[in-house]
């Protein structure tokens, strides 16, 4: 494989950045994952560590070098990180349970596959046009869906940033599962939270990643999406990936002379933490990455005692 890829997260106006992101590669498969914390609710970035964490760690084990199952592995683990998220709000008795979207996508044998929670957001371009972006699980996507509203009051409905369907919540998460795409030399990957493209409208989007370097790109719509957002926007995360070596960029990524069986793991580091616990006089709980490597083994063990049943 060989790709150029390229993620970054910017606080915004919040006080803390609750957004999570990371990608992960091996010989012969590509995976990256975006999680927004769910603002609304209490330690939504412990929830989206845990999916970004899961996700990867996952990733490491079972790709090697190949997925059995892309669309599987997406369907399972988005879910167990539901399932993860609940047994820590058990065991911590925690008095509501931590929230976020999630939007992963994995590349094998030159093919994408991606699943999503909520507004989180996957776009594939190609030659400068939009080819295909997941729909949002928000209640104005679900009115528009429905003609109740028509495409301009979405960005002004009171409820356009409310979400039917998210890991952690009471109901068992909607897991939309895309249409596998075949990858063209020259594609181009947008994985992004509501703050990006709730500020930066879709043809704005496709303007700024047209052009010959992803990491520039990605940079200039997330300064694009500060800028407009003023005062009232939200964390803004992006991870860009450009498929092939059209550009012959020496950021590209080759796994030619990667080992069988190794994986390469890229956490966006975490810029100052979420203070809102302090804040709110909240008891921290914020896990450290053993307790969190210690949830997920819990977890695994879990699931594996149910099969066996």
């Amino acid at each position: 494989m060989k790709f150029t890829i390229y993620q970054n997260s910017l606080q915004g106006p919040r006080q803390y950045n609750q957004d999570r992101l990371a990608y992960s590669y091996s010989k012969d498969a590509l995976l990256l994952v975006v999680a927004d914390g769910m603002g609304g609710h209490r330690h939504g970035e412990i929830a989206a560590q845990l999916a970004v964490t899961t996700m990867t760690d996952a990733f490491q084990r079972l790709a090697v070098p190949t997925l059995s199952s892309p669309a599987k592995f997406l369907i399972e683990h988005i879910q167990q990180v539901h399932d993860m998220i609940d047994q820590l709000t058990q065991e911590r008795e925690m008095l509501e349970s931590p929230r976020t979207t999630i939007v992963a996508a994995v590349v094998q044998r030159g093919v994408l596959y991606c699943a999503h929670v909520g507004d989180s957001r996957l776009y594939h371009f190609r030659d400068g046009h939009l080819l295909y972006r997941t729909e949002d699980h928000s209640i104005v996507q679900s009115l528009y869906s429905k003609g109740i509203i028509n495409k301009d009051d979405m960005s002004t409905h009171p409820y356009r940033h409310k979400v039917y369907s998210c890991l952690g919540g009471d109901i068992p998460p909607k897991i939309d599962l895309s249409d596998r795409q075949e990858l063209a030399e020259g594609d181009t990957i947008l994985l992004c939270t509501d703050g990006v493209w709730g500020a930066v409208a879709d043809g704005q989007i496709k303007h700024i990643l047209n052009r010959p370097s992803i990491t520039d790109g990605i940079t200039a719509l997330l300064n694009k999406a500060e800028s407009a957002s003023q005062e009232q926007g939200d964390n803004m995360s992006a991870i860009g990936l450009q498929w092939g070596d059209k550009q012959s960029s020496n950021l590209a990524v080759s796994t030619i002379s990667m080992a069988m069986g190794t994986t390469t793991t890229i956490m966006n580091p975490i810029t100052n933490p979420n203070q809102q616990n302090q804040q709110d006089g909240a008891t921290d709980i914020d896990l450290t990455d053993d307790e969190i490597e210690s949830t997920i083994e819990a977890i695994q063990q879990a699931l594996l005692k149910t099969k066996r049943k």
